[in-house]
Order: structure tokens, then C-alpha cells, then sequence
């Protein structure tokens, strides 16, 4: 399955935009915004969920599910266990908290 935040993320690491996103798949602009719009894993017809994933592989992305080991090699973006420790200081400034994201 492949989440909204996921989507948006493996566009930005391609420096697409939607419309490039929707033509390289064949759907439609609205398709993807919709499914960029979904709070968690996106719903939809397979055949679409197919063809954006497919897109977005041939382009290079490689979608990591929750717990799941990455298959490649080289560089990537993925989230890590929180765990609510600050961070280590790097100056003497004061710690910056961690930004949480919403998954």
C-alpha cells in the first residue's frame, strides 16, 4: 500500500509536480490529488494504485512499507522509530525539539 505523505514524498524526491505525476501514470490530475489528500493509505481502484506505483518506480522510487526492510541500495527517506530522546547538541545552544510529523 502506498500512503498520501508517501506520494507527496516521492514526488518531491523526483521534483515533479502532480501534473507530471498524472501524465507519467495516465490518470488524471484530480486522481492524484485526491489520493495525495488521503490521511493514510490511499483507496482507490487497483488498476490506478498500479499505475501510480509503476510510474513512480520506473522514475526510480522505491516504496518502503511500515517495517519493511529496503530491497535497493543507495540513498533514501524514511521514518524512524520515535524516541523522544532530544538530540544530541551540536552547539551550545539550546535543544531543538523534535518536529513530529503526522503518519
Amino acid at each position: 500500500m502506498i500512503t498520501g505523505p508517501q506520494l507527496r514524498a516521492a514526488r518531491a524526491l523526483l521534483g515533479i509536480d502532480q501534473k507530471t505525476l498524472a501524465e507519467a501514470a495516465g490518470v488524471s490530475l484530480p486522481t492524484i490529488q485526491r489520493m495525495e489528500a488521503s490521511g493514510g493509505n490511499v483507496r482507490g481502484i487497483v488498476d490506478t494504485l498500479v499505475k501510480v506505483v509503476s510510474a513512480l518506480e520506473a522514475a526510480g522510487i522505491e516504496l518502503i512499507g511500515e517495517n519493511t526492510p529496503s530491497q535497493g541500495s543507495g540513498r533514501g527517506v524514511r521514518f524512524r522509530a520515535v524516541d523522544r530522546k532530544p538530540a544530541a547538541k551540536a552547539t551550545d545552544a539550546a535543544p531543538v525539539e523534535p518536529i513530529t510529523a503526522k503518519r
